[in-house]
């Protein structure tokens, strides 16, 4: 990145920054930590256990009964969170946007919080009356990413799913969409994209980076299969957290060494740029994003050699993440294995047993 580009990102960032500040103090919801910026943190594991907060229901895992129990107290339903003790976006959805007040009060008027350990093998009954692990629970709903959260109305039905963890506007934003019932009327999607244009300004230049593939994007795989899997990075013009994801994460050698064994594309997600999707059809970056359901920027969509779908990020990311995802896409993990967390948990597992034996060897030298 050049010394123009470099000063370009900081000039939107601490707009954007500014520009939030004065949304909140006018009434929208927006707060971070009092001290810092909601999307900055860093996510290696953490070194001590999380804790959920005090008001967290803490039952005997009967969430048919804990629907119920919502719905006769007036409330739309349950927000089941899915995490996990020493996850990093975990600790940041307790400590920033459950500790403003705004969040608290308004999850705890609409919503009882059920927590999930999606490592534990305590018994729980799910909405419909299933009898499973917590851990073949979140299995099976596809938490591949922690925080995980699921959002069940007064009938039982899923009215909204969120992976990973997402800074207090767009929080405030999933609570007010299930508990307004606009899930009823609207995808998600589509109502992000109407509330967000109140944080975008102008069209903005996107932050390029050495590994991005130019125009024309041509990225049909239907015919003949590509010999490198596709990374598709949705941003957005005067966008805080793209160019977080540029100036820390993309920045570092070692995921710029394992963007090279992909094909790389960047995409203004509301742009009308023409391009081949990797089913063969024509269409607009605009047009595939909003078929793709994307709402978050940046969102990083992978796909494999044949144009299928690998995994996406489409929430706060930063290092430790990122790499394991490459590594997931990079080394096929998902062939073996489509759950995301339970293949990164054997392949840490795995590489603590090796330093440990390679340990072993030099003290035995």
């Amino acid at each position: 990145m050049n010394h123009s580009t470099w000063r370009q990102a900081l000039v939107r960032r601490h707009r954007l920054i500014l520009c939030i500040g004065l949304l909140s103090a006018a009434g929208q919801a927006w707060s971070a930590s009092s001290d810092g910026d909601p999307l900055q943190f860093d996510d290696t594991p953490l070194e001590e256990l999380l804790e959920y907060p005090t008001w967290f229901k803490q039952g005997f895992l009967a969430l048919e009964d804990d629907l119920n129990e919502a719905v006769d107290a007036g409330k739309t339903g349950i927000m089941v969170y899915f995490g996990q003790k020493r996850c990093a976006y975990c600790k940041m959805l307790m400590d920033v946007n459950f500790q403003d007040p705004d969040i608290v009060n308004y999850t705890r008027e609409h919503f009882d919080v059920v927590p999930i350990d999606i490592w534990s093998p305590e018994e729980v009954t799910t909405p419909a009356g299933e009898s499973l692990s917590e851990r073949e629970y979140a299995q099976q709903l596809g938490t591949n990413f922690t925080p995980s959260l699921v959002f069940y109305d007064a009938e039982g039905r899923i009215a909204l799913r969120l992976r990973g963890y997402y800074p207090p506007y767009q929080f405030r934003a999933a609570l007010e969409y299930v508990a307004g019932g606009h899930y009823l009327r609207e995808k998600f999607p589509v109502y992000m994209a109407r509330g967000d244009k109140t944080l975008r300004f102008e069209p903005g230049d996107l932050i390029e980076e050495p590994f991005f593939e130019l125009p024309p994007y041509n990225l049909n795989r239907s015919r003949f299969p590509s010999q490198l899997p596709l990374v598709v990075f949705f941003e957005q013009g005067d966008c805080h957290a793209c160019d977080i994801l540029h100036t820390d994460p993309l920045s570092r050698k070692t995921l710029r060494d394992l963007f090279s064994r992909f094909e790389s594309v960047q995409l203004d997600m509301w742009s009308e740029t023409p391009l081949i999707k990797p089913d063969g059809q024509q269409s607009t970056a605009r047009k595939w994003a909003e078929e793709l359901g994307i709402f978050y920027a940046p969102s990083i969509v992978f796909f494999d050699e044949h144009g299928k779908e690998i995994i996406r990020v489409d929430s706060v990311v930063h290092f430790f993440r990122l790499r394991n995802v490459l590594n997931y896409v990079v080394s096929r993990g998902y062939l073996t294995d489509p759950n995301f967390l339970r293949w990164s948990s054997r392949a840490r597992r795995v590489l603590n047993e090796r330093e440990t034996g390679n340990q072993r060897q030099n003290a035995a030298r």
